[in-house]
């Protein structure tokens, strides 16, 4: 989802996709498949995070494990700090 006006990017990541350090666990059939596709979604989100970035917006990444009220939180309180500023 994108707040435009705030330049705010918010991402939900998968667990298993984007390598949860809480939840992820490799493959273990065709490891040599998933193991880079893996590695290659993180990544892929490193580098929209540091692009987004340096166009001056700000990627809020949320696990989809994360409590739904929390994670609203953390993306309101990214959207009150970016329009104080």
């Amino acid at each position: 989802m994108l707040f435009a006006a705030a330049r705010v990017a918010v991402y939900v990541d998968g667990c298993w996709w984007h390598a949860c350090p809480e939840h992820f666990k490799p493959a273990r059939t065709n490891a040599q498949y998933w193991g880079p596709k893996i590695e290659g979604n993180r990544a892929r989100d490193l580098a929209v995070d540091s692009a987004l970035a340096a166009a001056g917006w700000l990627s809020v990444r949320v696990w989809e494990h994360e409590d739904p009220s929390t994670a609203a939180d953390r993306v309101a309180q990214a959207l009150r700090e970016r329009r104080e500023h």
